[in-house]
């Protein structure tokens, strides 16, 4: 019997107002200092440490961990409220993001008392970045496939193997790494571990894999022979995979899912408002913001079932499935109902829609290819 969640509509805007304004006024006050130029898939290109750092001053990082870990026990309602606002004028969040989003949860949740305490504080003061090593070259979309491997020694782990498409490797302090640590057997998904690689030891090495753009942003991370204290482990040995299911959650439901091309839309909606709106530009405009709502709302849900422990892996993969489409449609209308960038003064418009095409192939990628996902909705729909 397929098991049903309830998610929950709830109304954010008595609740957050005073903390959305607060947000608002600082971003409106960072954009006339010129501190950053708004930017389609921020949150995964868009690298400023004194930015992050800027946040973190607010208390808007780490924000609804506890406080003695440097956190500030607020709600997940109010982080995503912070999120949102973050991601709807393109701020240069990439610094910080998979270190607040799931590696501080996971350790919250997983990590041990030394973990806690030496590297929460510093994520949520914005000092410390990670970045996240499943992929690897020769895995595909089968994470339980994959060889990189550590071997037990004295006081640690002896880790070789390699990862690829690892965002923000050339700039993280850390890598939260999922390997195999004993053999394999019938069942798949045991063996595996999560350590924590500081990326700047010996045996680490990093080299870039660039989008078509010219950007660097991924890379593949090769490891030689990496000493892992033992105190760098997460959780107990051999319960990766169950690990890495509860982090998936955080990483598929948040508003990133469909708010990466968001400043290209609201700088669309402002280029077709210099003219007569048609009946057609209204149709695309009002599908595109029935699908926004939609999306909102269900990813609301999930981080109320998340607030409560509640790990909600097949509606957030959901969440990234619906919002991937969202993503990329936004380029597409943008494309369709705009003249050519050339023939378009909007210097702006212009750059927003060539990242957001540009990106576009990698939303499909990221997070979880749309079959993979797909199979997992199905597979919970008791249709698989």
């Amino acid at each position: 019997m397929v098991k049903r969640l309830e998610l929950q509509s709830e109304d954010l805007s008595g609740k957050t107002k005073e903390l959305r304004n607060e947000v608002r006024s600082f971003l409106k006050e960072e954009l006339e200092k010129g501190s950053f130029v708004p930017h389609c898939d921020s949150w995964l290109s868009k690298y400023d440490p004194e930015f992050s750092r800027k946040l973190g001053q607010r208390g808007w990082l780490g924000m609804t961990w506890p406080k003695k870990y440097g956190g500030h026990e607020r709600t997940a309602l109010e982080r995503y409220v912070v999120t949102e606002e973050l991601l709807a004028i393109g701020a240069p969040v990439a610094a910080h993001w998979f270190a607040d989003r799931q590696s501080g949860p996971l350790l919250l949740r997983y990590g041990n008392e030394s973990q806690k305490a030496e590297i929460l504080p510093r994520i949520a003061r914005g000092e410390v970045f990670f970045s996240i090593g499943l992929s690897e070259a020769n895995s595909g979309s089968d994470l339980a496939s994959i060889s990189t491997s550590a071997k037990k020694v004295d006081k640690g782990w002896l880790l070789n193997g390699s990862k690829v498409w690892t965002s923000g490797a050339h700039f993280s302090h850390y890598m939260m790494t999922l390997c195999r640590t004993s053999p394999r057997t019938d069942n798949r998904h045991e063996g595996f571990s999560q350590l924590i690689v500081d990326l700047s030891s010996p045996g680490v090495t990093i080299r870039p894999i660039r989008l078509m753009t010219g950007e660097h942003h991924f890379n593949e991370v090769i490891l030689d022979d990496v000493f892992i204290p033992d105190r760098m482990a997460v959780g107990n040995i051999g319960d990766g995979w169950k690990q890495i299911l509860a982090e998936l959650a955080f990483e598929r439901s948040g508003p990133e899912r469909f708010l990466s091309t968001f400043p290209l839309f609201v700088e669309l909606i402002r280029v077709l408002q210099q003219d007569t709106l048609d009946k057609h530009h209204n149709i695309s405009i009002g599908r595109l913001v029935a699908h926004l709502t939609t999306l909102r709302e269900l990813s609301l849900g999930v981080a109320r079932l998340l607030q409560k422990g509640i790990s909600p892996d097949i509606t957030a993969a959901l969440v990234k499935d619906l919002g991937t489409q969202f993503e990329c449609k936004v380029a597409e209308v943008a494309r369709l109902l705009v003249s050519l960038p050339s023939q378009n003064s909007n210097l702006r418009f212009n750059s927003l829609l060539a990242t957001a095409i540009l990106h576009s192939p990698g939303f499909t990628l990221r997070g979880g290819t749309t079959e993979i996902l797909r199979g997992i909705i199905a597979k919970g729909a008791g249709i698989k």
